[in-house]
């Protein structure tokens, strides 16, 4: 095969297909001259000595699935999606708001649901593909490195909160549980529900996500975007199976005031995925950009209660009302614009009851490896809701603190919150398109890829083995 030139980060890789040789005769090293020739005709030529990279032990390498495993992993990680603590109450509100209206109306929403769902992630797909295939190094969740992007996600998770709590009743999607769900205006309500449903999902990963998208982004653009279609089917399917149920919309309750309380209790994650969201802010730009963000909920909350308090009063009013909520909701638009990302990087910060970790680098990397030490790499994000919970309950706990200790390994950790094209470039070498990603490198430097939902058994075992 002719070799490849691609973009990779700042830089640029060079691809060559090794030939069938066996792996007991591969050479140590490769060396030989690399000659660029110019537009114009000219010619430089350039000495290369290259070493083979540690060797790699993954059972999820997306290198070594074929096409077919891939669609079957994108959608069994598009089921179990619907379990993480971003989509669970997005489908509770869903599943709640077919209460009393037929099956043949519920089999409708949840066909309008799905087709909100799957046009999302192929719109989400296609975005990152087109963003890659220009030389830009990003992975999945890469949406949620912009502080504007998660200003204006928290905007809205707080407005469905406010909505839901009964300041105001937009009247479709979510906030329009035991409303009009029949007829034109429902099943908009419950496309936008899908929608809805994959932009919550992106802070997520799923086991068998990660080598589904890395090999969804190496692969020709047709066949990417079947896997994210596969993912969206997999994210639609249970909703979509519960209404096959015969009779699925009459097990449920009757529509009364247990929805109302519902609805209301259901705010309450919201709001705690909005504290959540401006957290990711601190660590993006900072305390004075999470204020302005602050300051924009306050003009959010504001537009909401003016537009719930005026809608049922007369024309004059309700359209006084629509134009104050229309320049408050603007405001906090410009307060979420104004947030630029902080040039300085949180320290990593070690107490009794965490992993001492080091900042990642290649070159640390290296170092350690060259000395023989073992490494455990852990490639993470603010934003990651995945990688927070195997933080808090498998890596801090005090039995894989002690086995870090007695096996002395050296922690690293690689921040992906905000752009950085050498973690891009260090998760693409795995064949993940985003985080988690954990490595434990034993003292040969050879690497095992940890799965992406931990267990204290995984990473137990892991380290007997090194």
């Amino acid at each position: 095969a002719e070799p490849k030139l691609q973009r990779r980060g700042s830089g640029f890789e060079l691809l060559l297909q090794r030939a069938n040789t066996p792996a007991a005769i591969v050479p140590k090293s490769l060396d030989g001259v690399l000659v660029l020739r110019g537009a114009k005709g000219g010619e430089q030529a350039v000495s290369l000595h290259a070493t083979p990279a540690a060797a790699i032990s993954a059972e999820e390498s997306s290198a070594e699935i074929a096409w077919w495993q891939a669609l079957l992993f994108a959608l069994l990680g598009g089921i179990v999606l619907n379990l993480m603590p971003c989509v669970f109450p997005v489908l509770s509100l869903k599943l709640v708001s077919l209460a009393g209206i037929g099956d043949r109306a519920a089999h409708h929403h949840a066909a309008a649901y799905a087709a909100g769902v799957i046009l999302s992630f192929v719109a989400l797909g296609g975005a990152l593909l087109m963003l890659r295939s220009g030389g830009s190094a990003i992975g999945w969740g890469f949406q949620l490195q912009s502080p504007v992007v998660v200003g204006l996600l928290a905007y809205l998770l707080f407005a469905m909160g406010l909505s839901l709590s009964g300041v105001a009743d937009f009247g479709f999607g979510l906030t329009g549980v035991g409303g009009r769900f029949a007829g034109r205006e429902g099943l908009g309500g419950a496309f936008a529900t899908g929608i809805l449903a994959t932009i919550v999902a992106t802070p997520c990963t799923a086991p068998f996500m990660g080598a589904a998208l890395g090999f969804a982004l190496l692969a020709p653009a047709p066949l990417a975007l079947a896997i994210f279609v596969a993912l969206g089917i997999g994210l639609a399917a249970p909703l979509a199976i519960a209404t096959l149920i015969p009779g699925f919309a009459r097990l449920l309750p009757r529509p009364g005031r247990w929805m109302v309380l519902l609805k209301q209790l259901l705010a309450f994650p919201l709001y705690g995925t909005v504290a959540w969201l401006v957290w990711v802010l601190i660590q993006e730009v900072g305390p004075e950009g999470a204020l302005m963000a602050l300051f924009g909920l306050v003009l959010v909350g504001f537009a909401v209660w003016v537009y719930g308090t005026t809608r049922l009063a007369g024309p004059a009013m309700r359209r006084a009302g629509t134009a104050l909520a229309a320049m408050g909701t603007a405001a906090a638009l410009l307060l979420a614009l104004t947030a630029t990302p902080s040039r300085a990087r949180p320290e990593q910060t070690a107490s009794r009851d965490r992993l001492p970790y080091e900042r990642f680098s290649p070159a640390r990397l290296d170092a350690l490896t060259a000395e023989r030490r073992p490494v455990f790499v852990n490639l993470t994000a603010a934003w990651c809701i995945t990688c927070l919970v195997n933080e808090h309950a498998t890596l801090d706990t005090a039995a894989v603190r002690q086995a870090f200790a007695e096996h002395q390994i050296v922690a690293l950790k690689g921040d992906w919150t905000r752009q950085d094209p050498e973690i891009t470039a260090w998760l693409q070498k795995f064949g993940r398109s985003g985080v988690p990603l954990y490595l434990l490198y034993d003292r040969s430097g050879t690497a095992n890829v940890l799965p992406q939902i931990l267990t204290r058994s995984d990473v137990l075992d892991a380290i007997g083995k090194i």
